[in-house]
């Protein structure tokens, strides 16, 4: 039987995500209340500009106290979609000091004090939900915090950045360099005026440490996160990768160590083999390979950003919210238990592709190879070619530590027949 009094909702936020989840509440509002078992009734939306045109916002909904909605003592469900710190770290704080729940699409303010939130959560007797902060429409958050948490997940390897992902997918597929890519990325609404966030990584990282808290049940957040950005990234790097039969990506990586005692989080651009699945993720799609001791290899995969896809998240977690409220329980909060540290990314042990240029006389590649002995790197092939007294070397090795790497490079620049190091990437996804 169907409760008829609403459950209320306070929309913090009404941009391309939040103009697209009240559009959903209003036409879906009869399904919604079915799935619920109660209507909900959106009961007011903070925004800054409230002059601006918001087709379908109703107007007598719409404030700029964002402050007195919060607290407003029959609000129920408060979901946040403004981003960034503050206000709103301290809106949802005082949502749950009022009583309400929250649902978040902020994977900076996640990342940055998840920890904190939860804690507030808990001690209000709240839900705190953001399936929308990671991967926009893909479920990620719920089955790694509820459907896996009897496994053991041991990596979570994506491409969580639509923007970086297309860039790198042209650059790929035309030969265009990062320019060129991401002006194109820019023209067709993939990139923002100031693609820095995602481009250099911040975005990603923010993501992979909410993804290794939730994976392997400790705390990490985005100043643990190892993080390198795509700029760097060169057509020549491009076509390095597709004579070794890879592709390139920016990719988030989180890892357990062998033996348990560590994580890893890191971010930064990789070559994978063609053969492996997210090296098929094109244009600006997300893709999330995550492998677990009992359930295997599982791939999540779909569009990772835009209104409706986010507000997809947004309202799944609504309705999960909803019907704890009606059933006067709450879901699952932070799995901290394992408290296990964050290794340095010196610690990180993968294989890595590096391109030299040297002069083009006898005994470099001994020289070369001598360094890498001294240095623990074993190399697993090279490939030299060269005239006119300049030459490169493209070298990729086994498995080795990041520490050792650069003790290696460090040591290459010293040799007089080094000229230069082109590019150092890591290989990973075997």
């Amino acid at each position: 039987m169907m409760r008829t009094r609403p459950l209320k909702v306070a929309l913090l936020g009404c941009g391309v995500v939040g103009s697209e989840v009240t559009r959903i509440m209003t036409t879906h509002a009869d399904d919604l209340a079915a799935r619920i078992g109660a209507p909900v009734e959106l009961a007011g939306i903070a925004v800054r500009r409230p002059d601006k045109v918001r087709e379908g916002v109703p107007a007598e909904l719409v404030t700029t106290d964002a402050t007195a909605l919060v607290k407003r003592g029959d609000i129920d469900v408060v979901i946040e979609v403004i981003g960034g710190i503050e206000p709103a770290r301290t809106l949802i704080t005082t949502a749950f000091e009022h009583g309400a729940s929250v649902v978040s699409a902020n994977k900076a303010l996640v990342a940055a004090d998840g920890a904190a939130l939860h804690a507030a959560a808990e001690a209000n007797g709240a839900d705190l939900y953001y399936e929308a902060a990671v991967a926009g429409a893909i479920p990620l958050v719920r089955p790694l915090r509820e459907s896996l948490a009897g496994d053991k997940v041991n990596r979570v390897l994506g491409i969580v950045n639509g923007t970086t992902n297309f860039i790198l997918d042209k650059m790929d597929s035309t030969g265009a360099g990062y320019s060129e890519a991401l002006d194109e990325a820019t023209a067709l609404g993939y990139a923002e005026a100031d693609p820095t966030a995602d481009v250099e990584g911040f975005d990603a990282a923010a993501k992979a440490a909410i993804l290794a808290g939730i994976a392997f049940h400790t705390r990490v957040t985005i100043d643990d996160v190892h993080r390198e950005g795509l700029t760097e990234v060169t057509a020549a790097d491009i076509a390095s990768a597709k004579r070794m039969g890879c592709t390139v990506k920016l990719l988030a990586i989180c890892e357990r160590a062998e033996d348990g005692a560590s994580v890893t989080a890191r971010v930064h651009p990789a070559m994978i083999p063609l053969t492996h699945p997210l090296a098929s993720v094109r244009e600006a799609y997300n893709a999330v390979f995550v492998e677990a001791e009992a359930a295997g290899q599982l791939m999540f995969y779909g569009p990772g950003a835009g209104g409706a896809p986010t507000a997809s998240a947004v309202l799944g977690d609504l309705v999960a919210v909803c019907r704890n409220k009606l059933a006067g329980a709450t879901g699952p909060g932070e799995s901290a238990y394992t408290r296990l540290p964050v290794s340095p990314m010196g610690a990180v042990i993968t294989r890595y592709h590096i391109s030299l240029d040297v002069a083009d006389k006898p005994g470099v590649l001994a020289q070369v190879a001598t360094i890498f002995a001294e240095h623990g790197v074993s190399i697993d092939t090279v490939r030299q070619s060269g005239k006119d007294g300049e030459a490169s070397l493209v070298i990729v090795t086994h498995r080795a530590a990041d520490a050792a790497l650069s003790s290696t490079v460090g040591a290459l620049r010293e040799l007089d027949t080094v000229r230069g190091v082109a590019s150092i990437m890591r290989v990973e996804g075997e």
